[in-house]
């Protein structure tokens, strides 16, 4: 299968250089396109496989230029050859196949080999050795007795083996070398970043701008609200003073009363943007009092070796809040375990619940939303939802410790 891979990666290359050589004659203008494109497939099959073998995601290049809708005009097959010839990604997909068989395939073959060396030591020698004559050797091992046979066999047992657990660290090693050349051009990912980075922050403004409205509704509905009456309440107590102090008193115990739920809707208010314990203690502790609050019996695994910024702090508690809410609320769950982690510059958080699985982003459960938050600190949500769970969602937000976490006296 691994040669057959190679040859049809050599064989794409080969129709993809005859179409070039030939343009000059008018026939690789014709040729050049599709086979640009058979030689995109096979790349992006090879990107694929990196993927699921190692885990080494290798971002792809843009999509080849689509031929033009008026492709039966005389000048149609050359401009589509030119739009080819000036991809950026088209030329590492070239560089690929040609190199591919060199380094891909030489590297690769190093545990095959192993394995099937050792798999003639310890299968072949042990039963042929006579046959073989005084000239018979395996490896460093002459192979003239019994013992000799024994030492072939436990030799080959061992190259075998050796095969076996290089065969990991070669594929890593082998994805890692093809995304040289299979990555997407700088260019490309540079102008991607661009984008991503403006829609970011295009989301970044409309959150705020709700946020902001948000805010306003309620000190309008609510504490606004509150003083309005109360102010009220006291200009007619003022004018019942003289006339009937008893009323006057009723009405400023009524007051007393109004200012004292107008200041807990205040605190509400204030703790909903931002939480003290969140501001006063960080985000572990923050998140163990969420723990603490829930219905659902949540625990709380692992720590974070100190502070992080405020405003991811922020986003990080109230996302932990919205996936125990989804938690309770779509999936049904009796158990969340929440673990924290803080490496390597990222701050990664896992939420994973014993509920009925099935989430959808795309059915309001508030997980875009939470994308939406994260994507103003340049973070990742990773949802995994089987339908009938369990279902873990993975928050991933780079960032640096603002304080380290030190101990008290």
């Amino acid at each position: 299968m691994r040669m057959t891979r190679v040859d049809a990666g050599i064989g794409a290359g080969s129709l993809v250089v005859l179409g070039v050589l030939l343009l000059p004659v008018g026939v690789g203008f014709r040729l050049l396109p599709p086979a640009a494109r058979l030689l995109r497939r096979l790349s992006d099959r090879s990107r694929a496989r990196a993927a699921a073998w190692t885990g080494t995601a290798i971002v792809p290049p843009d999509p080849l230029p689509a031929p033009p809708p008026a492709s039966r005009g005389p000048g149609a097959p050359g401009r589509a050859a030119r739009a080819v010839l000036a991809d950026e990604g088209f030329w590492r997909d070239l560089a690929w196949a040609w190199l591919e068989p060199v380094t891909g395939g030489l590297l690769v073959a190093v545990p095959l080999a192993l394995v099937e060396y050792g798999a003639f030591g310890a299968l072949v020698q042990p039963f042929v050795w006579r046959r073989l004559g005084e000239g018979n050797w395996y490896a460093f091992v002459p192979v003239h007795s019994t013992a000799g046979a024994g030492a072939a066999l436990l030799l080959g047992l061992a190259f075998a083996a050796a095969g076996l657990l290089a065969a990991p660290a070669v594929l890593r090693l082998h994805a890692r070398l093809g995304r040289r050349l299979l990555a997407a051009p700088r260019s490309t990912r540079l102008t991607r970043r661009i984008e991503q980075l403006t829609d970011s922050r295009g989301r970044a403004h409309d959150a705020l701008a709700a946020e902001l409205r948000r805010i306003e509704r309620d000190l309008h509905d609510g504490p606004q609200a509150r003083l309005v009456a109360l102010g009220m309440t006291l200009d007619r107590a003022g004018r019942l003073l003289e006339a009937d102090p008893p009323a006057a008193r009723a009405l400023l115990r009524e007051v007393r009363s109004s200012s004292e739920r107008a200041l807990q809707e205040l605190r509400d208010l204030v703790h909903g943007i931002h939480p003290p314990v969140l501001a006063d203690r960080g985000l572990g502790d923050a998140v163990r009092s969420l723990a603490l609050d829930s219905f659902l019996d949540v625990r709380v695994e692992g720590g974070l070796p100190g502070r992080l910024p405020a405003p991811v702090e922020s986003a990080a508690y109230f996302a932990v809040s919205e996936a125990l809410a989804n938690a309770a609320k779509h999936a049904r769950a009796r158990e969340v375990r929440v673990s924290l982690a803080y490496g390597a510059g990222l701050l990664r958080i896992a939420v994973a619940d014993d509920g009925r699985g099935g989430a959808d982003p795309s059915r309001g459960t508030g997980l875009a939303g939470l994308r939406r938050r994260l994507d103003t600190f340049d973070g990742t949500l990773a949802l995994h939802s089987p339908p009938g769970g369990p279902t873990t969602v993975t928050l991933e937000i780079p960032c640096a410790l603002s304080s380290p976490k030190t101990s008290s006296s």
